[in-house]
């Protein structure tokens, strides 16, 4: 999608419909469009709290999403927008609104659930609306994010078949972003003003104790504090009266409430400047492509029964993405090789370099563009596939140049075809002039540019096949005694002898070039595959280093509020996190 064109209005990406969710095909066709980096920003919450408002905001629009104004739910499903993103050039900003949580006509909260963990795989930015303060009704509301942990699966098979370590979920999980519409308290403690940022950061302090209630309490807060990277908070006056509410949609800027202008601009402000492109662990950049393709992982597993599972999701994306990355590089290669190849080429060595080259490009473009090829699957189908490409350049070398050179040499020899059928050499001192005339025409034959590889082989056979003209010849020449004939014919022998013995060691060569050329091949996809897994190391790396310092920094908070067995649970979840951290530092598969 080019950044100067946009969607005119939002469409269904993934439809609810009596409690089955399915994709939309429209939606998913202006996905596959979208080349650029996607960052995606998802709201949710309880229905009519002004969710749709603040997504036409970030659409640049004051219309787009419905708003409704009724206590009726008007969002159904997952709703998306693609606008150019006003800030980072080259990106597209995707906008999903979702049907309002809670919705009595609806009454089922297991869909609710799946919209919450939808949304929350499906984005970069993940926006909980609701009204008012953030008290435990508040909380109460967002029991979906508890639910996660059962909607959601990182890994295919959890180590040892425990729960899974929250490391896995912090580390492909959203930027967290609260709004609080209708905020009507003072923020401040003991007196001193607090940021909306601290007010969040106070809402999230756990209880002290063990029983039902305070687990209760305790539990969301844990999650988002435990599960969520990076936490913001945002607070909203009522935007106009409330009999004004109703006529939102129609409302001039002007006549909404200043303070709430402010506040909405401010909001907008910071998603546009660090809302992040939505990520895929080891650093993969999501696409219009790649967000279709999850989308339908995603909703197919729900749909199946399954649990959508990030990981099973990414190597889906991977196969796609690897088969086609294999497909480019041998186009890219066949386009080179149509481009450079002029067969015959003069020399095997000069095929082979021409190969290489393009052999190397191709294997760049194939690094770039896979990931996740799980024992090298993809780069070794590819490297198959440039051998048979490089061994059918050779055949067709080698057919190429002999069909050059026998048409040349029917060409060069027929006059002397001709002489032999008139009989000019069977005379006493024919035999000379049969071989002088045969020599010179040798030499004109020499004299050819790129004949190829096959030149002496195909001259070879030539003249093998004329030896019997020649013998004839010899045999009548009645200037020549018997004993001169003798010595001719062992001339011709050890001649003949001589150029097969070249042969031999010319094929002994070739092999000896196609070895040669095999393992520079090799050691090419190997310098290559270790420079990539490098550079996938040091990505892993990093994103343990920041999970990392994300639990170390709850785990000092957690000591702090005096929750030591809290604590302790975590220590035990960075203890493992560093393990792995450490095994998959050392770990290496090279072809």
């Amino acid at each position: 999608m080019a950044s100067e064109t946009h969607m005119p209005a939002p469409v269904c990406l993934i439809e609810n419909t009596n409690g089955k969710l399915a994709v939309n095909p429209e939606a998913l066709k202006i996905l596959s469009a979208i080349t650029q980096p996607l960052v995606v920003v998802a709201i949710v919450g309880l229905y009519r709290t002004g969710k749709s408002y603040l997504m036409n905001k970030l659409a640049g629009k004051s219309k787009g999403f419905s708003l409704g104004s009724t206590v009726q739910s008007h969002t159904k499903g997952i709703w998306m927008w693609c606008v150019p993103h006003p800030e980072k050039p080259n990106h597209t900003l995707v906008l999903l609104d979702t049907e309002g949580l809670g919705d009595v006509e609806k009454g089922d909260n297991q869909n609710d659930s799946w919209i919450f963990a939808l949304a929350v795989l499906l984005s970069s930015t993940f926006v909980y609306n609701s009204m008012g303060t953030i008290n435990q009704m508040a909380m109460d509301q967002l029991h979906y994010v508890t639910e996660l942990t059962e909607r959601i699966r990182a890994k295919s098979s959890p180590d040892n078949g425990e729960v899974e370590d929250s490391a896995d979920f912090v580390s492909f999980f959203p930027a967290f972003v609260w709004t609080l519409r209708d905020f009507s308290l003072e923020l401040e403690v003991h007196g001193e003003p607090i940021t909306p940022d601290e007010y969040l950061e106070l809402s999230l302090r756990l209880k002290k104790g063990t029983d039902k209630k305070t687990k209760s309490f305790n539990e969301p807060r844990l999650c988002i504090r435990k599960f969520f990277p990076k936490k913001k908070c945002f607070i909203f006056d009522r935007p106009a009266p409330r009999k004004q509410l109703a006529q939102l949609e129609q409302l001039q800027e002007e006549d909404l409430d200043f303070e709430f202008r402010e506040q909405v601009a401010e909001f907008c402000s910071y998603i546009f400047r660090y809302s992040e492109a939505k990520t895929l662990s080891g650093g993969i950049i999501v696409t219009g492509p790649r967000l279709e393709n999850l989308v339908l992982t995603y909703v197919n597993a729900i749909s199946s029964g399954d649990l959508p599972c990030m990981e099973n999701a990414v190597l889906a994306l991977a196969e796609i993405e690897n088969s086609a990355a294999v497909k480019k590089a041998i186009a890219h290669y066949d386009e080179q090789m149509a481009q450079k190849v002029q067969l015959p080429t003069q020399t095997l060595q000069e095929l082979l370099d021409l190969h290489r080259a393009s052999e190397k490009e191709a294997i760049e473009i194939f690094m770039n563009k896979s990931f996740k090829d799980v024992d090298q699957k993809f780069q070794k189908e590819l490297a198959e596939s440039l051998l048979a490409k490089r061994d059918d350049f050779c055949k067709r070398n080698v057919k190429a140049s002999s069909e050059c050179c026998t048409a040349l040499l029917q060409d060069i020899f027929s006059p002397l075809d001709e002489d032999v059928k008139e009989g000019k050499f069977s005379k006493p001192g024919g035999y000379q002039l049969f071989t002088q005339k045969q020599q010179k025409l040798k030499n004109e034959y020499y004299k050819v540019p790129r004949k190829g590889v096959e030149a002496e082989e195909t001259l070879r056979k030539y003249l093998e096949s004329k030896e019997a003209v020649a013998d004839a010849i010899l045999q009548t020449d009645q200037s020549l005694t018997e004993m001169e004939k003798e010595i001719e014919v062992a001339r011709i022998k050890a001649e003949s002898a001589e150029a097969a013995q070249n042969m031999l060691k010319e094929m002994e060569e070739k092999t000896r070039q196609m070895m040669e050329e095999k393992e520079k091949s090799h050691q090419e996809h190997l310098k290559q595959l270790t420079d990539k897994m490098e550079q996938e190391r040091a990505q892993l790396m990093a994103e343990h280093e920041r999970v990392l310092s994300l639990k170390l920094q709850e785990n000092e908070r957690l000591l702090k509020e005096g929750f030591q067995e809290q604590s302790r649970k975590l220590q035990k979840e960075i203890h493992d996190l560093e393990r792995r951290c450490k095994e998959e530092s050392s770990s290496c598969n090279i072809l």
